[in-house]
This record gives C-alpha cells, structure tokens and sequence, in this order.
C-alpha cells in the first residue's frame, strides 16, 4: 500500500471542483447565502431567534468563502489542515442545526397567526385591510423557504463535515 503524503490529502486550485467533500463547498455557498437573503427580506417580529439565524448564516458564508479561497490558492500545506476541516465544518453544522430549529419553529407559529388571521378576513369584519393578510402570507412564505434553505444548509455542511473526517482518517 502506498503511503498517503499531504499532497494527496487535501486539494488545492481547480481540485477543490472535483474533491468529494470539498464539491460541497458550492451547495453550502447557495443555500447558505440563500437563507441569509430570505431572512434579510422579510420583517423581523422575532427578534432574538431571528437575529441568531442572521448570525449564524453571514458567520458561516464568510467563513465558508475564507475556507474556500484558502483551499483554492493552496494554503492548506500544513498537517493540521484535515483536523482543521473537520472542525470547522462541525461547528458550522452545529450552528445551522441550532438555527434552523428556531426557524422552524418561529415560522410555524407564524403559519398559526397568518390561519387564524386568514379565519377573521371575512369581508364582514369592517374596517379590515386585505393587505395585512397578503403581507402575513408573503411573510410566511418566505419563512417556510428559509426553513428548507436552512435545513438543505445543515445537510450539505454535515455531509462534509463526514467527508472530511473519512479524509482525515486517512491521512
């Protein structure tokens, strides 16, 4: 069996593209960035759980960018590199773990409120504003999209952090 030197660990350059765990790197980039959008985009009534979820995602995109470039311009040479890796990837799964929960959560109970206010929109009720439950409704939507975008996020990053750990095994 032939021994396994750091140059056969760890991809750098275009071999970012086409290492298994490292290929992860663009979905993580997508649904990561994509949460951040759709949380940015709606009204915040939450503030606390909602704040976290806004942390945890522009925290883990920069880092994941920071990573990326890293690993794209060959700075990872070093034997502490692979542990390095797993690490960061489990914490990033943790923390979009305990983001996406509370997002989750938040938005059902929005998806309560915007049912209950759907039930008294009859156009009986005088003085009432259709805009608030159109509003309610794009609200809700783009929370449910967050949620999914934010639970993809957690996928992808725990998958690498998986990857990465088998890499850093065999190193």
């Amino acid at each position: 069996m032939a021994s396994t030197t750091m140059g056969d660990v760890l991809p750098t350059g275009g071999r970012v593209f086409t290492s298994i765990p490292d290929l992860f790197f663009i979905p993580e980039f997508v649904f990561g960035g994509l949460v951040w959008i759709l949380v940015a985009s709606t009204e915040v009534k939450h503030e606390n759980p909602m704040g976290w979820v806004m942390s945890v995602s522009v925290f883990c995109f920069v880092m994941t960018t920071l990573w990326f470039f890293i690993f794209l311009c060959g700075a990872n040479r070093s034997s502490s590199w692979p542990a390095l890796d797993v690490g960061y990837h489990f914490v990033a799964t943790v923390f979009y773990l305990g983001a996406s929960v509370p997002l989750a959560f938040i938005t059902v109970l929005e998806g309560q409120t915007f049912a209950a206010l759907a039930a008294l929109a009859p156009a009986s009720v005088s003085g009432f504003n259709p805009d608030v439950l159109l509003d309610a409704r794009k609200i809700y939507k783009l929370h449910i999209a967050a949620v999914v975008m934010s639970f993809l996020a957690t996928l992808f990053y725990f998958i690498h952090t998986i990857f990465s750990a088998i890499r850093w095994k065999r190193s």
